[in-house]
């Protein structure tokens, strides 16, 4: 059973300094940060270079890890400075870099091999077999799903090779992360590059916010969160103050260390710190309904403004000194801090013969003990030295050796790595093809007596269970996510659509990949995989995928240097919704018919996905029927449509427009791939 011999990790968030501060203080055992680049919370105030190397010096010299965030997804034209500035993080001494690009990931194994590295919960990890996958990669931990109950989190604990890290409290996103493009197809502004505008937060179908969750807390259930072994539990917040870092910090640090849930009162704290109205626990008890929606009320506004405010100071540790200052001999200064933690021996200038006043111990030791500036304290009666007499040396050398002293103690540097083989960037040239994703089986049988255009047609896994279609040629779609509890039905249906000659999957998550493999599917990697760089491209065809639909967030010219396939024409999925959306706000009967309206009279479709998760379409239809030539001088030779609300009659409409080079009928909201 893993780690139920020990408490499992308290992991707090720190947004700036003063949050840094705030966890220790509160009994954190370790921090997560994030730095001004590549972090997913580019609005924090995060922490440059300098303050990063302050931060490593601060948390270690209190016995607090220290982890960054590296978990958006990359472009080709920054893997150069991503690869300078996971060196640079690796050398300052950081604990570990939480990831969750591929490229990125073999990027940090190629450049820093002996850093460690955390699957972030952005890789979308969300059973057993992802984290062994992750874990085969070079991930020691990983940060599972939110939304999985503790039956799922208890099955991957036990059969995960990978340490297990689970969010204990905080914001949830209501989408599955790294699933998540409303915001930037929708705003702009990507999720996925750490600039999410929070487009759940905002109001649909007139003043409703369906898609706001309340806050989770796990604080009723810490002891059953233990029992299961989770080696890690972390507070979402690097967006909140430091008031928030000590308190919900301080709570989970008392419920773990006396191993039990929470009261009524220590909940009521929680709430005044941040809450949207209440807290929910659904996933986690495997309630998913809605009364996990909330808002962010004024009154709860109110609350937190009348808690005490505190201030946050850096904490000094008392130290004590041993100096030796002998004629001709080099000075020594040995610094230790009195818990014992940490010792440093400096070598400095040897004293000389004095020609008129000789260095005498009051004057030695004042100017030994002055440690303004940093993590320490040295006071003149605890430094023992021996001291020449007769002797002289310069004000700067006494202040040089101690400050070497210092800096010796203080520093948790590493030696740079040794230079590695350049990672592998070459990708396959993609096959010429026309794939085609239809996720209405039934205008699909009625649109596919027709088709000679589609090279592939996928279709959702459950089709095959019933089908009495012919079925060779086509493809399986697998659904985004599927928990540990959920695989046996998924590999179910896989072998009755293998037993029907299905020949292609597309593959939407890690996990995936061995039991496509072991069932003999040809497979075709679906844009939720996440590419969106050479490096991560080429890691998915070493892991036997054939061909990639690229991330819909690159343009053409980024696509051409990658080598895969783009979305051409559908209604993209912003979001996976664990809850079903349909059944609470519009009725199981309206499956097929429901939408949410945004304020400005957008229209975002809802449909059906496999365990009963909603997906939120975009209110605008990708098309790139009209921008062929751009397509061929990029090199996009596999185009991908998307087929989601259209009847069969719109399905062929839209094909015959594509494949004439026309634009689609008035009236239809178009989104463009970005050209330049």
């Amino acid at each position: 059973m893993k780690r139920k011999d020990r408490l499992p990790e308290l992991l707090a968030p720190a947004g700036n300094f003063e949050a840094l501060i705030a966890a220790v203080e509160a009994g954190a055992d370790a921090v997560y940060v994030g730095g001004k680049s590549f972090g997913a919370r580019a609005f924090a105030e995060n922490f440059d270079i300098e303050l990063l190397s302050r931060a490593v010096e601060y948390t270690h010299l209190n016995g607090v890890k220290l982890f960054v965030t590296v978990n958006t997804l990359v472009y080709d034209r920054e893997l150069d400075a991503l690869s300078e500035y996971v060196r640079t993080l690796y050398e300052i001494g950081v604990d570990a870099i939480i990831c969750a690009d591929l490229g990125v990931l073999g990027e940090i194994r190629r450049s820093t091999p002996n850093m460690p590295v955390h699957a972030s919960t952005q890789m979308s990890i969300n059973n057993t077999a992802g984290a062994n996958l992750a874990y085969e990669m070079g991930c020691e931990r990983v940060v599972l799903a939110r939304e999985l109950s503790l039956l799922d989190i208890r099955s991957a604990v036990e059969n995960s090779k990978p340490e297990i890290e689970v969010f204990l409290h905080g914001a949830l996103c209501v989408c599955h992360s790294g699933q998540c493009l409303f915001s930037s197809l929708v705003g702009g502004r990507s999720g996925n590059r750490g600039e999410c505008a929070q487009p759940c937060r905002l109001p649909y179908d007139n003043g409703k916010y369906p898609l706001s969750l309340s806050d989770l807390s796990l604080a009723r259930h810490v002891g059953e969160l233990c029992e299961a072994g989770v080696a890690s539990l972390k507070i979402e917040g690097r967006m909140k103050s430091a008031d928030y870092v000590y308190n919900v910090t301080g709570i989970y640090r008392r419920l773990l260390d006396e191993l039990r849930d929470a009261t009524d009162a220590e909940e009521a704290i929680l709430k005044k710190t941040f809450s949207r109205g209440d807290f929910t626990d659904g996933y986690f008890i495997n309630k998913k309904f809605s009364k996990m929606t909330g808002i962010r009320a004024e009154s709860d506004k109110t609350q937190t403004r009348e808690m005490v405010k505190r201030e946050y100071r850096e904490k000094i540790h008392p130290t004590r000194a041993f100096v030796k200052m002998r004629l001709s001999e080099p000075c020594e200064m040995r610094l230790e801090m009195k818990n014992g933690a940490r010792s440093a021996v400096a070598l400095g200038q040897a004293p000389e013969p004095a020609n008129t006043r000789p260095l005498n111990e009051v004057d030695v030791k004042a100017r030994l003990s002055k440690m303004g500036g940093t993590y320490f304290s040295l006071d003149p009666e605890d430094i023992e030295l021996s001291l020449d007499e007769n002797v002289n040396l310069s004000p700067a050398a006494i202040n040089a050796l101690r400050r070497d002293a210092v800096a010796k103690l203080s520093s948790f540097k590493r030696e740079p790595c040794e230079s590695q083989p350049s990672f592998k960037k070459s990708v396959k040239k993609p096959r010429k093809l026309n794939t085609g994703l239809f996720l209405n089986a039934k205008e699909y049988e009625k649109y596919s007596l027709s088709d000679t255009f589609f090279d592939i047609c996928f279709l959702p896994i459950e089709y095959f269970e019933s089908t009495e279609y012919g079925c060779e040629g086509l493809g399986v779609y697998l659904p985004p996510a599927a928990f540990d509890s959920e695989l046996a039905r998924v590999r179910e249906l896989l072998v009755k659509a293998r037993e029907l000659s299905v020949k292609y999957a597309l593959c939407t998550n890690l996990s995936q990949i061995e039991m496509l493999e072991e069932l003999g599917f040809e497979i075709i990697g679906d844009f939720r995989l996440n590419v969106s760089n050479s490096l991560a491209a080429a890691k998915i065809l070493e892991l036997g995928i054939g061909d990639i639909i690229l991330h819909p967030e690159i343009t053409l010219p980024m696509a051409r240097d990658i080598g895969g396939g783009v979305i051409v024409y559908g209604r993209i999925p912003l979001m996976l919704t664990e809850r079903c959306f349909i059944k609470e706000n519009f009725g199981c009967e309206n499956c097929s018919k429901a939408h949410l309206t945004d304020r400005t009279g957008a229209k975002f479709p809802l449909l059906y996905e496999f365990g009963h998760r909603n997906l939120i379409l975009n209110s605008a239809v990708t098309y790139m029927g009209d921008k062929k030539k751009e397509l061929e001088r990029a090199g996009i030779y596999h185009r991908h449509f998307i087929f989601s609300t259209e009847t069969a009659a719109e399905i062929s409409a839209a094909v015959k427009a594509y494949a004439a080079g026309e634009k689609l009928p008035a009236g239809i909201k178009i989104r463009r791939v970005g050209i330049n």
